[in-house]
């Protein structure tokens, strides 16, 4: 949950010389920023992500994308109407995700190299709705009413822009597991924004595509989804989607997650497991060491001994202090080890 970012010093001196996408786009850059948690933190963190946004598959499909200082991402052309879908290139003669996303490959295989097996290294994509309402939108949005505005007005336009989408990301995560990539995670960020109904027409469907596609194509690789905010949803991504982990997000109980993905298994007669993955919200990065601890203690006791990938609910800020990370990750350790 961008485990290498602003709130690292190392991380901000690159980027006084160097845009957020140079970042991204240079391989060598890529790798160094990776590195970095990895190098601040020996011994607590059991994975490395590789550095690079969701965004970059709209860039791949066309679209320009920048990321504003104190505004996020902007796209200075959204897609406001159904014909603008010609403007997308995935579907134009000679597109390629490998070429258009060949720089990404590149920092997952020097990285690979970099790591000379320290650690495990994940990749990731956006998933299809939330990467949809980023297009639509134009940036970041507290209603989301454009991006909804086209799943009621113009279904059959939504669909198939989801299912372009879905396409790449399914590509490219199979992409970066040729290049070197260990796991991989699909981010549904703006999940939490779809009624139940909504997730299960518009978001649901190209989960289930992209995990099937990675599973036929790759399936010893783990996959996580994180849905944020789709706590309804717990049941059906446990037993109508190829996830093999569910990242779950700081409003919901652990253990309630985990009584009702294990009855919805059983219910389904699937023998199979499914690992959860959070969920301290992380602005708990804020409090005292004392209450940082008791609470970090708490969501480890929650999720019980097994079956947990303990992370935060959702991205590191840029105001967190880099040694509050520090005495989460140190909490965790020590408090898995006395469940165990």
């Amino acid at each position: 949950m961008r485990q290498a970012g602003r709130y690292l010093p190392e991380f901000r001196a690159i980027r006084v010389e160097n845009d957020f996408f140079n970042v991204c786009r240079t391989p060598e850059l890529a790798t160094e920023v990776t590195l970095q948690p990895i190098r601040r933190y020996p011994e607590l963190l059991d994975a490395a992500i590789i550095f690079s946004d969701i965004l970059v598959i709209p860039q791949a499909m066309g679209m320009q994308v920048e990321m504003v200082p104190g505004k996020g991402p902007h796209l200075p052309e959204p897609l406001r109407e159904p014909r603008d879908l010609a403007r997308l290139t995935d579907q134009r003669k000679g597109f390629s995700v490998g070429r258009e996303l060949d720089y990404v490959y590149k920092a997952i295989t020097n990285t690979r190299h970099a790591l000379a097996g320290r650690v495990p290294l994940l990749g990731f994509v956006g998933a299809p709705w939330t990467l949809m309402a980023y297009m639509v939108e134009g940036g970041g949005s507290k209603t989301f009413a454009e991006a909804k505005a086209w799943l009621f007005r113009c279904p059959q336009a939504a669909h198939e822009l989801l299912r372009r989408i879905a396409a790449v990301a399914a590509e490219f995560l199979v992409g970066q597991v040729r290049a070197g990539a260990q796991a991989l995670q699909v981010f549904e960020s703006w999940a939490g924004e779809l009624s139940p109904r909504d997730f299960a027409e518009f978001s649901l469907p190209y989960l289930r595509q992209i995990a099937a596609h990675v599973k036929q194509r790759c399936p010893d690789v783990p996959l996580t989804v994180f849905a944020k905010g789709a706590h309804y949803a717990l049941e059906q991504l446990a037993t109508e989607t190829a996830f093999d982990v569910i990242s779950i997000d700081w409003t919901i109980d652990p253990a309630a997650a985990r009584i009702r993905v294990d009855r919805a298994l059983r219910s389904a007669g699937s023998a199979r497991r499914v690992v959860l993955q959070g969920n301290l919200d992380p602005t708990l990065l804020f409090a005292d060491e004392d209450t940082l601890r008791r609470r970090t203690a708490e969501m480890c006791a929650s999720f019980g001994a097994t079956g947990h990938i303990a992370n935060l609910g959702h991205g590191m800020m840029p105001a967190h202090d880099p040694e509050r990370l520090r005495v989460f990750l140190q909490t965790v350790h020590s408090a898995s080890r006395a469940l165990r």
